[in-house]
């Protein structure tokens, strides 16, 4: 199912392996700062092939669809492909977002643009393209929680990312409220990096709801939706929550900001990771331990050989 040996020895995360009989996917990390420019261009192809079936005619031009040359040194790609002809099905960019935070700095990891072919949608996918990089990202930090933020107008996704993790705001569950960190953080977003979702300079900012206003108009104008034609969820509260909080005339997203923690990983196993993929995915988590903490105790414990700094005693 894996190279090992090729995954363990490199810096950054490189993951390929199927996520049922269907589907296997691939994870990489910060591509722009390691792959060959063919390889770029070849990922680059697989997301507008995705993209050009889940948004038919739409051009968009922010995320790894503009031409900053910085977007892939930046962002870890989750592609989903057919098993069957090796066709690129859905992807998941998720761009790691570097803020200030109490003086200290830290990195956000926003749950960017997802995309699926409209002929696999409901085929079991959203475990593999909402949480699972978030959940080997979390192992790699040794369990330490994560910051993560998203914008949406969907209340599918809205209700989804609310469930899924820890303390969320804005979400209509009961007893949510912002935090000072949560305000810092998305007062920092707004200010200096809206170009990641695609949010124009122009678009307003309610920083007591966290709802972002007339948001369509900084490359992801064909993404905007009436509430109509929004992706539901299950539960009513979600679908009624954005319908009061987002003017989806003018084009309002919510900027939600939340943890992956302990709590938030125990429920993704527990009710988004299909049984039978626990294997594959156990897999995948021991690839990330050995890469993370039992490699560098082999390094550490070989005199004979320079590992970063350290020298070898003669």
């Amino acid at each position: 199912m894996y190279n090992l040996i090729s995954v363990v020895l490199k810096k950054r995360l490189d993951l390929d392996f199927k996520t049922s009989s269907d589907f296997r996917a691939r994870i990489v990390e910060f591509p722009g700062l390691w792959m060959a420019e063919r390889e770029i261009a070849g990922l680059r192809a697989e997301l507008r092939k995705v993209a050009g079936r889940a948004v038919p005619g739409g051009d968009l031009d922010y995320g790894v669809f503009s031409e900053r040359e910085d977007v892939l040194q930046r962002t870890i790609v989750t592609l989903v492909y057919r098993v069957s002809d090796g066709t690129p099905v859905a992807f998941n960019a998720l761009p790691v977002i570097s803020l200030s935070l109490s003086g200290k700095p830290v990195e956000v990891l926003h749950l960017g643009l997802v995309m699926i072919d409209p002929a696999v949608r409901s085929q079991g996918l959203s475990w593999v393209l909402y949480g699972l990089t978030c959940f080997l990202l979390f192992l790699r930090n040794q369990l330490r929680p994560l910051w993560i933020s998203n914008v949406t107008q969907v209340p599918a996704v809205a209700g989804m990312v609310a469930e899924t993790f820890s303390d969320v705001f804005p979400s209509p569950t009961r007893g949510a409220r912002r935090s000072l960190r949560q305000q810092l953080i998305a007062t920092e977003i707004m200010a200096g990096h809206r170009h990641v979702f695609g949010v124009g300079k122009e678009a307003g900012f309610d920083a007591d709801r966290f709802v972002i206003t007339d948001a369509y108009t900084g490359g992801s104008d064909n993404l905007k939706k009436t509430f109509e034609a929004a992706p539901k969820h299950r539960k009513a509260e979600y679908n009624d929550f954005c319908a009061a909080e987002l003017d989806y005339d003018r084009g309002d997203d919510l900027l939600q900001i939340g943890q992956l923690d302990l709590n938030a990983a125990q429920r993704y196993l527990l009710e988004s990771v299909p049984r039978n993929a626990l294997g594959r995915l156990a897999v995948a988590s021991f690839v990330i331990l050995v890469q993370r903490l039992v490699l560098p105790l082999m390094h550490w414990a070989d005199g004979r050989r320079q590992w970063g700094i350290l020298r070898p005693s003669r």
